[in-house]
């Protein structure tokens, strides 16, 4: 094939071009070619790919190379010699090598003979190796084998039943040599049988680093294999990127005891995956072993027992892939039954034979009609007293999710968060929360009869929407109650983690020094949109269970209580230890990162998550987590009481079964996903960033947009950008970090408000669905279930949009074009700021000296004949100009901001007024558009 001919290939339509994938052979977790860290706006390099993404459009790139040189290659035309292959090509196969020495299928030494044939000229035999791997590693045929390079190799296959059975790879970590790999690799595979209900291949790897680097890459390793004989450090040419995050990570040395680097790489592969299975085979002496690692190891063999790491191997896999309640319903829909109970759609019964509905049975399908019931026996379970199935299903959430304690909720995580705080708080109990919370917050807040102390978060007033609240004004408000000697009645510290525009707290330090002044403060968490993150290595660190998990393990070690002796000196506490803070100047706690006494700090931690919206569920399919120390003691009955509150009698069956399957999804992809999903939006701010329309209209904001230089130490706009190693730096650092998922895409200079441009042109024109917009800013937010095409499709919309902005832009007159100025400016522009909360009225708080309110008290004043009365924007902004005190009787939430901007009892302002008529949006709940504020007048 000429050279001129090869430009076709590099000139088709392809996701990449081979300089973007192919850099030598070094190895990256995260760029091929990255931009600078000085670079704000992302157009400084080549296109980041994660090594997934490289690794499918390598192989994708590959084979349409080849067939251009099997096409272009006469049958005559006898052997190429290797100087023959184009650069490119023989740029990719280093590249390949060096990737797929941590994959067993296909595996390096796939791609070294695929190499040779090449070399030798045999195109169309280089071919039928290529295109099956290409569509196996681009997610086509997931399970399907490639054809083998090695004739003998073939007959070692065991042969596929009709359906394909789930397969998976096992590492094996051991430096061994040629020959005892390739032994072992066949001891290994003749333990297989067909009546296996798992296929898995091992692949294999010399050291410490290659284990580390290979559970990273590979998410289809599923089980590892830890051997005493691996080495410290790679062989392999690793990218900066790599070396840097191996060296964050593990660190500069490691144990020189094997035992020890046994300990620590069983500790390391755990922090990564934690839902690895982890073995371990070792050669005498496995007895003493035995009692000491069963906590790193599922079990241990010696090196004579691969039947029984076989059949271990499996039990794993298949412990994971149980899903109770989901099987339970799929037995139940599959039984003859008679239906004498309640719920006429049961079993079809009302659809089916309908002479006027029957289509919705045929756009359902008749499996859901049939899995419907009231029953809760015959296999299936009650959710309010749950003894079979579900009570399993949950138990296996709660170890997916690293909690003690998983609970599932049928409506929402609106009913997860009431049932957490009427559990918890008492009426008169203080709460502090974040003013900018989910309603439902507010709601439950309201009928627990709770003393609410609001916390305002940070506001971005460019954008029209708030942060996150800021560790020390947390602080603050603890120590003005310890002032006021009201401390004791704080009873728990609710925030949103992340919040909707996907800013994210350090949680562990905000619940580690909160602690230290009130050791037995309850958290709750709402992570309604963070469901996801326990799967993921970074993200994990930031959750609440995670948290809670990591404050308990601290609490216990005997040098944590010696640190936090060591903080009390050097406080300067009177009284020495014992006395604990309470000398110590507020002024002095707030510069000082704070040590709870380990001995009274308790972990008492909730979490809830719409497992719906970043997971797969059925819509409303929500989660509460709990790490609770105290709960059994203090908080199981009234949980269970708010559980019976507000559960239904008659849940979901269908909810219920798709959370079990969420759970089992993420145990064995969560990771895979996670990082794909972070990937995806990194390529959608990039392509923004490097397309000249794109950027003259559109701008995605990042880290120095978010977030105020005070509450970071690092500065990179886009860590994930820069690679694992930059996103793992500021989410260790960083006060607030933003999810690398969410995206906010500033649209102030196209003159479309965000609400316009949400409906008109996104969802009317082209069926893209967001869900939340701010004045001059649209979120885009990449999930699990997000595709590439889909990405390609979000970039081609916005291009024809900011296309047709610009033809707009170009036809306009000298009127037209001032008008649209106008409009720009109104958008890029500082509006009125973002309100802090104001206060509640005197006749709802306990004194002036903290700002704590009781809003049941306020709400259900409102119902009294004669006590409320309403008031147009206009005649409220004169009587508060006046001087005179309004007082809302509801609450008044506008979407967006999407958060309450005036509760019950709450004291109305000039600023509050100035914010809701500067407001562009068609939904305000709470305000009447005809009668205006509703207020207290009694």
């Amino acid at each position: 094939m000429a050279r001129a001919d090869f430009a076709t290939v590099q000139s088709a339509p392809f996701p990449l071009a081979p300089a973007a994938l192919a850099s030598g052979a070094a190895l990256s977790l995260g760029l091929a070619a990255r931009p600078s860290a000085d670079d704000d706006s992302g157009s400084g390099g080549e296109v980041p790919s994660s090594a997934w993404r490289v690794r499918a459009d390598a192989w994708e790139f590959l084979g349409y190379a080849v067939k251009q040189l099997a096409a272009a290659t006469s049958p005559s035309g006898g052997a190429r010699q290797p100087r023959d292959l184009p650069r490119e090509v023989r740029r990719l196969l280093p590249l390949l090598e060096s990737l797929e020495m941590y994959w067993a299928s296909p595996g390096q030494q796939y791609v070294m003979e695929l190499r040779r044939i090449l070399e030798a000229g045999e195109y169309p035999e280089a071919l039928s190796l290529i295109e099956p791997v290409a569509r196996r590693v681009a997610g086509h045929n997931q399970h399907a084998q490639e054809p083998s390079p090695d004739p003998e190799r073939e007959a070692d296959r065991v042969e596929e039943p009709a359906e394909s059975r789930k397969r998976f790879e096992v590492l094996v970590i051991d430096d061994v040599s040629s020959a005892d790999r390739e032994a072992l690799q066949t001891e290994l595979l003749n333990q297989r049988r067909p009546a296996d209900a798992f296929n898995y291949e091992p692949v294999f790897v010399p050291s410490f680093e290659d284990a580390i680097v290979a559970v990273l890459l590979n998410p289809d390793i599923q089980a590892c294999v830890l051997r005493p004989g691996f080495v410290p450090k790679s062989r392999q040419r690793l990218s900066r990127d790599v070396r840097s995050f191996l060296d964050r990570f593990i660190g500069k040395s490691l144990p020189e005891r094997p035992l020890d680097r046994i300990l620590s790489l069983a500790e390391k592969l755990g922090e990564l995956r934690p839902e690895l299975d982890l073995y371990l085979v070792a050669g005498v002496g496995i007895e003493e072993l035995a009692g000491s690692l069963t906590r790193q190891f599922r079990r241990i063999f010696r090196r004579q027992d691969g039947l029984e790491l076989h059949l271990s191997l499996l039990a794993g896999i298949a412990e994971r892939y149980e899903a109770p309640f989901f099987h339970a319903v799929q037995q139940y829909s599959r039984k003859p039954a008679g239906v004498f109970h309640a719920l006429p759609v049961s079993r079809g019964g009302s659809v089916i034979h309908s002479k006027w509905i029957n289509d919705l049975g045929e756009f359902y399908g008749l499996n859901l009609l049939l899995a419907e019931t009231s029953a809760t026996s015959g296999g299936l379970d009650s959710l309010l007293d749950p003894h079979g199935s579900l009570k399993q299903a949950q138990k296996l959430a709660a170890r997916a999710f690293g909690a003690q304690k998983s609970l599932f909720v049928t409506n929402g995580t609106s009913t997860a968060n009431k049932i957490v705080h009427q559990s918890i708080l008492a009426p008169g109990d203080v709460v502090l929360v974040d003013r900018n919370c989910h309603k439902s917050h507010h709601y439950a807040l309201m009928l627990a009869g709770a003393q609410v102390s609001y916390l305002d978060a940070y506001p971005l007033n460019d954008f029209s929407f708030y942060g996150a609240v800021p560790l020390e004004s947390i602080k603050r408000m603890l120590l003005d109650y310890r002032r006021a000697g009201r401390l004791h009645e704080v009873k728990m510290l609710a925030l949103t983690n992340c919040t909707f525009d996907g800013i994210v707290y350090d949680v562990e330090r905000v619940m580690e020094e909160c602690l230290a002044i009130k050791p037995d403060l309850v958290f709750l968490w709402d992570e309604a949109w963070f469901a996801f993150a326990g799967f993921h290595h970074i993200y994990r660190r930031r959750t609440a269970m995670a948290s809670a998990r990591s404050l308990e393990k601290s609490f216990a070690d005997p040098a944590y209580a010696r640190r936090h002796a060591q903080q009390l000196r050097e406080l300067g506490a009177a009284g020495g230890p014992d006395s604990g803070l309470d000398s110590v100047s507020d002024e002095l706690l707030l510069k000082t990162r704070l040590l709870p006494d380990p001995a009274k700090a308790r972990v008492r931690v909730y979490s809830t998550q719409s497992t719906h919206k970043t997971l797969t569920s059925l819509r409303q399919g929500s989660m509460i987590h709990i790490h609770d120390q105290d709960f059994g003691q203090l908080n199981e009955e009234s949980f269970r009481e708010a559980y019976m509150t507000y559960t239904s009698t008659s849940p979901n069956y269908q909810i219920l079964a798709s959370l079990d399957m969420g759970r089992r999804q993420v145990e064995f992809e969560g990771y895979e996903l996670v990082q794909r999903q972070a990937d995806l939006a990194v390529s959608i701010a990039h392509a923004v960033a490097r397309h000249p329309l794109l950027r003259k209209y559109f701008r995605v904001l990042g880290t120095k947009d978010l977030i105020p230089e005070q509450y970071r130490e690092t500065s990179r706009q886009m860590p994930l950008r820069d690679g694992l190693a930059a996103m793992s730096e500021a989410w260790e650092r960083d006060e607030f970090v933003v999810d690398p998922s969410r995206l906010t895409l500033h649209i102030g200079l196209t003159g479309v408000d965000g609400d316009t441009f949400k409906h008109d042109y996104l969802m009317d024109k082209y069926g893209i669905q967001v869900n939340k917009t701010s004045r001059n800013s649209v979120l885009f937010m990449t999930n699990i279930g997000t595709s590439r095409s889909a990405v390609a499709y979000l970039v081609e919309v916005l291009v024809k949009l900011a296309e047709t902005f610009e033809d707009e832009q170009s036809s306009l007159s000298g009127l037209g074009q001032r008008a649209r100025n106008a409009r720009v400016a109104a958008l890029t522009s500082t509006p009125p700021p973002l309100p802090d909360f104001s206060r509640f009225a005197e006749r709802f708080r306990k004194d002036a000296e903290t700002p704590d309110g009781n809003m049941r008290a306020a709400y259900f004043e409102s119902y009294k004949a004669g006590s409320c009365e309403y008031f147009s924007a206009a005649e409220l902004a004169r009587r508060v100009a006046a001087g005179e005190e309004m007082v809302s009787a509801s609450f008044v939430t506008p979407y967006p901001p999407g958060f309450p901007v005036l509760v019950p009892g709450q004291v109305i302002t000039e600023e509050i007024l100035a914010f809701m008529s500067a407001l562009d949006t068609r939904e305000i709940h709470g305000f009447n558009a005809e009668l205006g504020f509703r207020v207290l007048t009694g």
